[in-house]
């Protein structure tokens, strides 16, 4: 994740949508990747004088954004009401509801850092309204959270490229107390928008029957019932495997899949972040797999280091095995081309 800065020269932030130097209107164009004034305001500079950055001639803020506060990406498409981002939504939970309009908001922020990376990976990123074979998501909830809705249960999934979040993910304390029932050590919103997106482009990337032996050497046989898979891992004890990423991955060849595509995710954006800061062990996103591994081990430790150094628990409670690394280079050399290859 990058930052940005404001004509007047404040650092701006991905979820900003107003300059705190000179209050100008923000909007991020996930095209140019970049945020873009939308309005101007005067401040005083040194002398009294008046600093105005020039108004952009981006187009309109999302719907999102103006009826609700939810989203800051513009509009470029004539025509539209909504981003990029917001049109992939299918639906949204019930906003009459002060929570789930609070929840929905910290939803749109995990979502739209999805979008940022895959676009910056160069991934496809398009809605069902664009191709059969487009994504959507659905934020909806169960009478677990809400006793007024019809589902007794919304499982967090995906199916041929729809993407279901339960709305009660993003309540803090409710993730928390999952964390701790499943023994999961990293439960966050971004991790299950970036683990149920590895579902839907496993079907894109995994494209040809030389990618799928390959895929199936290094992850298993994915044809395995899946449904028959996932009881035998809840009902037996969750003993962590250390040649699995996480003990999820354990339950099913396609579940190892995403939460190494989730994780190798993870590791982009947060090598990217560190360059972006200055930290040498920054990354861009097309560096040699061992140099990124290089990388992320020094910058890990210092993560690591720094928490305890505030009491806390680790930032990167994870150990890779000789197997997990042979499973993120399988995900990163599908991104990645080799240099001598075409994209």
């Amino acid at each position: 994740m990058i930052d940005f800065k404001c004509g007047c020269g404040q650092t701006l932030f991905f979820e900003n949508t107003t300059c705190l130097r000179c209050g100008s209107r923000l909007g991020y164009d996930p095209r140019e990747r970049r945020m873009l004034r939308l309005s101007t305001a005067g401040v005083a500079g040194p002398q009294g004088s008046s600093q105005e950055a020039p108004q952009s001639g981006a187009g309109p803020l999302c719907r999102n954004g103006v009826d609700f506060g939810v989203c800051n990406w513009i509009v470029r498409e004539e025509g539209e009401e909504y981003c990029l981002s917001c049109r992939l939504n299918r639906t949204i939970p019930n906003l009459l509801d002060g929570d789930r309009l609070r929840w929905w908001k910290q939803l749109e922020h995990a979502k739209r850092r999805l979008i940022f990376g895959l676009l910056q990976l160069g991934l496809p990123v398009s809605g069902k309204h664009e191709s059969e074979h487009g994504l959507a998501f659905r934020f909806i909830e169960d009478r677990r959270s809400n006793p007024n809705v019809a589902e007794d249960h919304v499982y967090t999934g995906h199916s041929e490229g729809v993407v279901t979040i339960n709305v009660a993910e993003a309540d803090d304390v409710r993730r928390e107390i999952a964390r701790q029932n499943t023994g999961e050590l990293y439960r966050t919103l971004l991790g299950h928008f970036r683990h149920e997106s590895g579902h839907y482009y496993f079907r894109l990337l995994i494209d040809s029957e030389r990618r799928l032996q390959r895929f199936r050497d290094v992850f298993g046989d994915e044809r395995q019932d899946y449904e028959a898979a996932l009881s035998r891992y809840y009902a037996g004890p969750r003993i962590h495997d250390p040649d699995f990423i996480s003990a999820y991955a354990q339950s099913h060849p396609l579940e190892d899949w995403a939460e190494v595509w989730a994780h190798y995710l993870h590791m982009t954006d947060t090598l990217e972040t560190a360059g972006i800061h200055g930290l040498p062990q920054g990354s861009d996103r097309f560096d040699g797999f061992e140099d990124l591994l290089q990388k992320w081990s020094e910058l890990t430790i210092m993560l690591n280091s720094l928490n305890r150094s505030m009491g806390l628990e680790d930032a990167y409670p994870f150990v890779l095995s000789e197997a997990t690394l042979n499973k993120l280079q399988f995900v990163h050399e599908l991104i990645v081309p080799a240099p001598a290859c075409p994209s």
